[in-house]
């Protein structure tokens, strides 16, 4: 529960030949993780690379025609068994042969959306030409003693053009209004295009070209896009017929084609993990101990030739590369995959779900206490629970922390007078709050300090563990100035055995610190110092950090109290519906504050004490079983 499963490296030597169906059995049981690292010079050949360059073309023809297609058909994966290079080889030519059915198709759907666009374009470009009365190829083209324009100004400045164009000897003629536009047709006689240049640049004048294709009245014209938008329409619906007629023929092949390319897919997956010399193959990877002598049986029973199964615990130098098997349960499976946000433990390394739930619903609960809030809080993730997945047990359990520590501070909805506290009220003794939350960070700290030098430990670092930051010197270090602390507040005194104690600790972090300092004796000083004050000061104000959890219980209390006070300055009705806004406002704005401050604790101050976070995730190879997980075989071979 608070680590990873024990891990074996296994090296799995079979003939050439069953190499394929000893990769199907190995996802079949899904609990191999492949090592690409070189099992062994002599065997450096990869094989499959034929059988991998066929799968990924047919996989991508696949993608292609679901693109084309639509939603591939559900399939089931039924029996497992082993896909030949022969088999899949024909699968590729037989996907080959659909994909460029369904590219001719996507080739003619391609024309027929261009001419959509067109058809789009030309009747847009035609209402600017809808009021005219005359045959627009009239308006095309130059002719050799007459300029004519045609485009848009703004309305204001129609009757100044008019004006200055007349002494051009050019008219103006408008031939369709807007509230800011008018659109105009100017003629006049060719040779004074430089000034009347000038004159409609000064007006803005915005030339409003004539497509080629309007080669006759708009009435006319409108009624010719017409006929090609319904052309368009037909040349769609029959598309659309061609392509549901495709799919349902095609629909058992499709079916079949994800089945073969799943059976596939693991044999490509191994990739690097696997070697050989011809004959013989070697496939390594991790699997956890408690499932080596479960993989042994089902190769004994599935494979058609003798092999070899060697598997040892890993070496220390190879820690680094040991995937975690991270053990998960259904309570705490949302807290794990809040953990996994801030990393995968190393293989050996305490996972630390457990206990970031424990501390996280407590640390909720004493922040956000309230019997009626929490009650909501649970409630409401039971009812969004098919939204909120595995993370429905989350919303219960803080809600239901809340609960309790709300009948402990006797507050329901904000109304402290309903019953009296279990414990105590928090505004009543602000300073037992504080203290108790001190104590809390002091213990949460202890705690992982003593996790880090577990960790440094299990992976044979006994030196880090003893004097790195975290390690036994610091567990001394901040003993010896909590117990000084508490002998100040007490008698006024650190403490002579305090003050030794902290002394001591601080000179044997500093050594070690400058120990592991690569410098000149300058900038080792100056290292030392540096690092030596962070650890006295990231103590200290590690530890005050825990009083938000003390000060957000208060605040609980006085945003309350702020919302019953606005309530009283109101009559009935407005009380009401104070009371209730104010207490979904702060069931909102403060529960969502609330949890981002204990994550906070847990990741800055926890985590990041002990946890390392850069393990490697176990990713197993695996069947996609496609609608459903059918228990299967593979067949043994005749």
């Amino acid at each position: 529960m608070f680590r990873p499963l024990p891990m074996r490296h296994v090296s799995l030597q079979v003939m050439g030949e069953d190499l394929t169906r000893a990769s199907v059995v190995l996802a079949d049981l899904g609990v191999f993780h492949p090592d690409p690292r070189d099992p062994d010079p002599e065997l450096s050949k990869i094989p499959g690379d034929t059988y991998r360059s066929l799968y990924r073309q047919a996989q991508t023809r696949l993608t292609k025609i679901q693109n084309h297609l639509g939603a591939l058909p559900p399939f089931e994966l039924g029996e497992v068994r082993v896909v030949p290079e022969e088999e899949l080889g024909a699968l590729n030519e037989r996907l080959g042969e659909l994909w460029n059915e369904c590219s001719a198709s996507e080739e003619r759907a391609h024309g027929t959306a261009e001419d959509e666009r067109a058809v789009a374009q030309l009747e847009a470009a035609l209402e600017n030409f809808a009021s005219l009365r005359v045959d627009l190829a009239m308006l095309q083209g130059d002719r050799r003693f007459l300029d004519v324009r045609i485009g848009t100004i703004q309305r204001e400045h129609l009757q100044r053009l008019e004006e200055a164009l007349v002494l051009a000897y050019y008219l103006v003629f408008p031939y369709l209004l807007t509230t800011e536009l008018a659109h105009v047709i100017i003629l006049g006689p060719k040779g004074r295009g430089e000034g009347v240049n000038a004159v409609l640049d000064t007006a803005n004048f915005q030339p409003l070209p004539v497509p080629p294709e309007f080669r006759d009245s708009p009435e006319q014209l409108r009624a010719d896009l017409e006929a090609r938008r319904a052309k368009v329409a037909d040349a769609r619906a029959v598309h659309a017929k061609e392509v549901a007629e495709r799919s349902a023929r095609s629909r058992e092949f499709l079916v079949e084609a994800q089945r073969q390319l799943a059976l596939a897919e693991p044999f490509v997956q191994l990739d690097n993990a696997a070697r050989s010399t011809g004959y013989l193959a070697l496939v390594s990877g991790w699997v956890p101990a408690r499932d080596v002598e479960p993989l042994r049986q089902a190769l004994e029973d599935k494979l058609q030739y003798p092999f070899l199964l060697h598997a040892r615990r890993p070496r220390g130098d190879e820690r680094p590369q040991v995937p975690s098997v991270m053990r998960q349960t259904r309570l705490l499976s949302p807290f794990s995959a809040l953990v996994k946000q801030y990393g995968v433990p190393r293989y050996g390394e305490f996972d630390p779900s457990a206990i970031f739930a424990v501390t996280f619903i407590l640390m909720f609960g004493m922040m956000f206490g309230d019997v009626g809030h929490g009650a909501v809080l649970a409630l409401a993730a039971w009812f969004f629970r098919k939204r909120l997945g595995r993370f429905t047990l989350f919303g219960i359990a803080v809600g239901l922390s809340s609960v309790v520590f709300g009948f402990l501070y006797g507050s329901v909805f904000g109304f402290e007078d309903l019953f009296h506290p279990l414990w105590l009220a928090p505004l009543s003794d602000p300073t037992r709050m504080l203290m108790v939350a001190l104590y809390w960070g002091i213990g949460f700290l202890l705690g992982a300090i003593l996790l880090r030098i577990y960790n440094r430990l299990i992976e044979g670092d006994r030196v880090a563990a003893l004097f790195d930051s975290n390690g036994l010197t610091t567990l001394t270090f901040y003993c010896g100035m909590v117990w000084g602390g508490f002998n100040l507040g007490g008698t006024g005194s650190f403490g002579t055995a305090a003050a030794v104690l902290t002394g001591v600790s601080l000179l044997a972090i500093m050594f070690y610190k400058w120990e592991e300092a690569h410098a000149s004796i300058g900038e080792k000083i100056v290292i030392v110092l540096v690092e030596t004050l962070e650890t006295v000061v990231g103590n200290i104000s590690n530890t005050l950090s825990f009083l938000r959890v003390a000060a957000f219980s208060l605040n609980h209390v006085a945003l309350m109290l702020a919302v019953f006070a606005l309530a009283n300055m109101m009559d009935t009705f407005g009380y009401w519906m104070m009371v209730v806004f104010g207490n979904i406002f702060i069931l909102v704005l403060e529960g969502a504050i609330v949890t981002i401050q204990v994550l906070r604790l847990e990741y800055f101050e926890g985590f990041s004490r002990f946890y390392s976070g850069d393990g490697r995730e176990f990713r197993p190879l695996l069947l996609n079983r496609g609608t459903a997980a059918i228990e299967s075989t593979v067949q043994p071979a005749s």
